[in-house]
């Protein structure tokens, strides 16, 4: 299969922030549930990769209005990107990923995002990251109310359409299973994992995982898209 195009999550996989979405995932979820944070099984199983609206629903124990939805994942938007810009040496994009994107540039690969985050933060990162240099705002996928989130396939199945591709013809790199499930449904054809250490390990079991990767360092875009049969 000769692989012709890259869809990207964003949200710990271009960008390491699982700490500032746990930090503000807890203040939401403590406000909502009397004082009660998030467990680091509950970020796995609910939160890591699913869209605000499977989260408060899952906070709150029943389906929320998308009015309320869009209030409180605000709330929980402006304490995430307050505590990100505070860290100011660690915010940048992981490591190697500016020069994988430089490459694929180079080499003219089509590419885009695919995130569960919502408009306000896509443009937050659009300006912060200058991910203009690499992404077409206008052809990225993000959360606007109406698209089923991972893991339902639809949001990587629009990334490719976007792209002007069928998903067989697409890299994925994912960090949560929620969005791998999302790439495997969709019939993505092939899937990077980004992980370090336990979910790492949690991540290479996954059904349809072709390699894991700490970052984008020793990925190899010639490799990658070699014209030759594969």
């Amino acid at each position: 299969m000769h692989y012709k195009g890259f869809i990207f999550d964003f949200n710990g996989t271009l960008y390491r922030d699982d700490a500032y979405q746990k930090a503000a995932w807890g203040v939401i979820s403590s406000r909502l549930r009397g004082g009660r944070a998030l467990t680091e099984e509950e970020m796995v199983q609910h939160v890591n990769g699913w869209p605000g609206a499977a989260v408060f629903r899952y906070l709150l124990g029943r389906p929320l209005p998308q009015q309320e939805v869009w209030r409180l994942l605000g709330e929980k938007e402006a304490i995430y990107r307050e505590l990100c810009q505070k860290d100011a040496a660690n915010f940048r994009l992981i490591a190697g990923a500016e020069g994988f994107l430089d490459a694929l540039k180079r080499k003219g690969v089509p590419m885009t995002i695919a995130t569960g985050s919502e408009i306000v933060n896509v443009r937050f990162f659009m300006e912060q990251f200058r991910l203009d240099r690499w992404f077409a705002l206008e052809r990225i996928v993000y959360d606007d109310g109406q698209l089923p989130g991972k893991p339902n396939p639809e949001i990587y199945q629009k990334a490719a359409a976007n792209l002007g591709l069928p998903p067989e013809a697409c890299v994925v790199a994912e960090d949560a299973p929620a969005g791998v499930a999302a790439a495997r449904a969709a019939g993505i054809g092939r899937i990077l994992a980004v992980a370090q250490g336990e979910a790492a390990d949690r991540m290479a079991a996954l059904p349809g995982v072709d390699k894991v990767m700490a970052d984008f360092t020793a990925l190899d875009a010639d490799a990658l898209f070699d014209p030759s049969p594969r």
